[in-house]
């Protein structure tokens, strides 16, 4: 199989050595066993994190998978577009080299074609890591093929029938496309397909303000194209923090992203002009020219193609396959893992999912997923860094918190770096347990992990402010308010106290 034939572009060293890794043209499935242990359908980071743990501890595995290994994360993901991050982050760092005392005019300049092609090297050489010839030395059988159900304990790939004692559906989600009139028509772009580009549009218009659309969004404008977002509500991140959000949307506006609040695309058409988006934004109608659209609306779980009604697998194709907590689909043999089945579609929950899987599939056991404590990033510049519960769903649940703020204005290391344009935020109860968090920060992914820990081991904002951080830091932050937080335990009897015995010592 050539990168032609799955989807790759262009034709180049790196896309043969990514596909001779993740779909290796000679590849010949193997004969298969007389029973397998598990099953699985999808080779991404669900399915690969399961077999890949299940090997280790003897079991007798085998992986289908239709496309290309590694999944959306490693071909069309997580890897090229964090490799696309850093390249505009190099660009928007030269250009603001001045301010630094760097000697230069700051008219740094982005070479498109090669910021794609060093994607395409980082991604064959992350590939190996994927890579079928690996697996099938863990000890796992992989086979190419679509895969789908026969019987309650029989999977089918081609001409290869594979019984198992347990199976797992991580088929993963794709792009969801919103039906527009004419955007079929004039063609368009989605995570598949963006990383094929070689040369930049110049005009790039993105629906939704998502992750996605946001990420690339800021990327492309930053590497020189005149990007407009389309977004049906009033904010970035729609999810996020307004406070958060508002940064970053100040981030977009100085490196020139055109954000279109309240706009709905009605329909797409073509013209000498390019591709015309025809929007009603605020009871007004307006048109606007790009040569590329990019859509990032959501995913879509692949459950077709499997015959899970042949076995008992309930889904629908807007949740995908329905499980418990446990991961258990309504066919007790069969569990599910990964963006298939996950409200939280990141290839963290994914992994952390499959050790779930493997342990109550392979040993009987009641891992529940409500257990996990799952941060997540939006890679922008600067990121937006979550976990737990929102302020406002905590008092939903009827939660008495507090917020605790920390700006970066007045925290030294953001300050001596110049990102003062970010913030640490978290909700804790009366007695510091601590609910949730959000970072920003131009690396607030980094910085979660700490909030993260915190909220899944019981440590309280009191035990953060006993922690010594090095100095100076942005993670200072996180101790800071923490600092607050102690001090709102502070009653006027104990604020006498220190008082009297801070004038004794004096």
């Amino acid at each position: 199989m050539t990168p032609d034939d799955i989807g790759l572009y262009p034709r180049d060293e790196s896309n043969a050595a990514l596909v001779s890794n993740v779909r290796p043209q000679a590849w010949v499935n193997p004969e298969p066993r007389r029973k397998h242990d598990l099953v699985v359908l999808g080779a991404g980071t669900a399915g690969l994190v399961t077999v890949a743990g299940a090997a280790a501890l003897g079991a007798r595995v085998a992986i289908v998978e239709r496309g290309l290994m590694g999944g959306d994360c490693l071909n069309v993901g997580c890897v090229p577009s964090k490799s696309i991050i850093r390249s505009s982050r190099a660009w928007a760092d030269a250009r603001a080299s001045v301010g630094y005392g760097v000697r230069g005019d700051g008219k740094a300049d982005a070479d498109f074609a090669a910021v794609m092609a060093r994607m395409r090297r980082v991604r064959a050489k992350i590939s190996a890591h994927d890579a079928a010839a690996r697996f099938r030395d863990m000890g796992v059988d992989v086979y190419f093929g679509e895969g789908r159900f026969e019987a309650p304990d029989f999977v089918v790939v081609g001409d290869r029938r594979l019984k198992f004692r347990r199976a797992v559906i991580a088929t993963g989600a794709r792009p969801a496309v919103p039906a527009i009139p004419g955007l079929a028509e004039a063609g368009f772009l989605t995570n598949e397909t963006v990383f094929n580009l070689t040369e930049r549009p110049r005009r790039l218009a993105v629906f939704g303000a998502g992750p996605l659309g946001c990420e690339l969004a800021q990327a492309m404008a930053r590497l020189g194209s005149e990007v407009t977002i389309i977004e049906r509500g009033t904010q970035l991140l729609p999810r996020e923090d307004a406070d958060a959000a508002a940064i970053v949307a100040e981030a977009f506006r100085r490196d020139g992203v055109d954000v279109r609040f309240g706009a709905a695309v009605g329909k797409v058409s073509v013209s000498p002009d390019g591709k015309v988006l025809h929007c009603s934004r605020g009871g007004r109608e307006e048109a606007i020219a790009v040569d590329e659209i990019l859509v990032g609306a959501g995913r879509a779980p692949n459950v077709e193609g499997l015959n899970l009604e042949a076995v008992g697998v309930e889904f629908d194709t807007r949740t995908g396959v329905h499980v418990d907590d446990m991961l258990r689909t309504t066919n007790r043999r069969i569990f599910a893992a990964g963006d298939v089945c996950l409200e939280h579609k990141f290839t963290h929950a994914a992994d952390a999912s499959a050790r779930i899987v493997v342990r109550n599939a392979l040993f009987g056991g009641r891992k529940k997923l409500s257990s996990l404590v799952i941060p997540w990033c939006t890679y922008t510049d600067p990121e937006i860094a979550h976990v737990g519960m929102y302020e406002k769903q905590a008092q939903e649940r009827g939660l008495t918190v507090e917020t605790f703020t920390r700006r970066f204005d007045d925290v030294d290391r953001p300050v001596i770096d110049g990102e003062e344009e970010g913030l640490v935020k978290i909700h804790a109860t009366p007695k510091g347990e601590i609910v949730g968090a959000t970072v920003v920060a131009r690396r607030a992914g980094e910085m979660i992990s700490e909030i993260t820990l915190a909220i899944a081991k019981g440590v309280t904002l009191a035990e953060i402010s006993s922690l010594v951080h090095p100095y100076p830091t942005a993670s200072e932050a996180i101790r800071q308010a923490a600092d607050a937080f102690n001090r709102t335990r502070l009653t006027p009897g104990v604020k006498w106290l220190l008082k009297g015995i801070m004038a004794v010592r004096r």
